[in-house]
């Protein structure tokens, strides 16, 4: 299927995300290796094109969220090694191990699943350990009380047949949040997991070849927890507050077009719910970019778009397919007219900021009918639409 693109769309600055990897690169030094993040298709960005060029550029490992996803890079030609964050059921096991593809083992039931299937498969399936430090989610817990269970376990699940143990990690829950009591609690974390790792290494008798630990906070923050390899994910699209000290670039900007202008008289009520009335003689552009395209609705009426003349003011609720804009104090908009809803002159940070959420849910959010532009150098190098033709 193909796009006019002169609706709404996503362009993809590739240069930038090698800018931001080559910085991140820089920032944690040669000898620590670097993971990608590209699951949720890299925040939206396309995870086959995000993994692609990381690969060009000589990332060690990408992370997904599931084997689906693993797949999907799979087959579109990456062959570098991909960990699996989130659960896989057992009888996937034979193609984990077919595809090289790595599972994190979050508990001793997996662990013997997945021991079992490998086995019966007749292969060894290379694991990750998550070690629960304080995230409360997944991975087996050491803390207090159950630290000597968890470092049993963790020996146990490294010793089963069909299993090889590459790698341990855990996951930061405040790493990127400011104050004394998140920076405690994150060295709370970061301590215990190398307590952790002492134990069941001199437990074990060997030593895992990865330890990682450092999400987009502790590569910003913690040079202390970037050990053998960092996990930057919001950092490396060039997104949230630490992107800038660092130099990196926002690699997503979210194009929409001028489709309606009209010009309405004051007391007119804009949108559903007459929520928004014209206090004066308005100029009002109609956008087609809507809910169903990722603008989030709880911005209706306060989200700011930048035009050729400056920023203007959503106005009304946010529909499905559309929205309108205040363009008054912008003559030079008319019909066709670009407006950038976040990218380069837009913050998507502050955006988020107005929406009570973080540039991740802004960037997932955009849907599947919104096309995506990869650019290099300028130049459009792929398109890609994800609905079916």
């Amino acid at each position: 299927m193909e796009s006019t693109l002169r609706r709404t769309w996503a362009e993809i600055d590739l240069d930038a995300l090698k800018n931001n990897y080559e910085k991140i690169r820089e920032h944690v030094g040669s000898e620590v290796r670097f993971l990608g993040v590209v699951k949720a298709d890299a925040y939206g960005h396309g995870a086959v094109q995000v993994a692609s060029m990381l690969q060009i550029l000589g990332a060690d490992y990408l992370a997904v969220s599931s084997i689906d996803e693993g797949m999907e890079l799979r087959l579109n030609g990456i062959t570098m090694p991909i960990l699996v964050l989130g659960h896989t059921p057992k009888e996937e096991v034979p193609k984990l191990i077919r595809n090289n593809l790595t599972q994190t083992v979050t508990c001793m039931a997996k662990a013997y699943e997945y021991s079992r299937e490998a086995v019966n498969f007749g292969g060894n399936l290379k694991v990750h350990i998550k070690v629960d430090t304080g995230m409360s989610r997944l991975g087996y817990l050491c803390d207090g009380e159950h630290f000597e269970n968890g470092v049993s376990g963790i020996c146990e699940a490294c010793e089963l047949p069909g299993i090889k143990a590459e790698g341990i990690f855990t996951h930061f829950a405040v790493s990127d949040e400011p104050g004394d009591e998140c920076r405690e609690y994150t060295l709370h974390q970061f301590r215990l997991f190398m307590d952790v790792i002492d134990a069941v290494e001199d437990k074990w008798g060997k030593r895992f070849s990865l330890h990682h630990c450092a999400n987009t906070g502790a590569v910003a923050n913690y040079p202390q927890t970037w050990l053998d390899m960092v996990r930057p994910g919001l950092l490396l699209y060039g997104y949230g507050e630490y992107a800038e000290k660092l130099g990196l670039q926002p690699v997503m900007s979210l194009i929409t077009t001028v489709s309606t202008v009209k010009i309405y008289t004051p007391g007119t009520h804009i949108s559903y719910g007459g929520t928004y009335r014209t206090d004066k003689m308005t100029r009002v552009a109609v956008l087609p970019y809507g809910y169903a395209d990722g603008f989030l609705r709880v911005l209706s009426s306060r989200a700011m778009l930048m035009t050729e003349d400056g920023p203007v003011r959503q106005i009304g609720k946010i529909c499905m397919d559309m929205c309108m804009i205040d363009i008054s104090e912008a003559p030079s908009v008319d019909v066709g007219s670009e407006v950038e809803v976040f990218g380069k002159r837009n913050s998507i940070n502050t955006l988020a900021q107005m929406a009570g959420t973080i540039p991740y849910e802004l960037t997932c959010a955009v849907s599947k009918r919104v096309p995506r532009v990869y650019y290099r150098r300028g130049e459009i190098v792929e398109k890609e639409l994800m609905l079916r033709g």
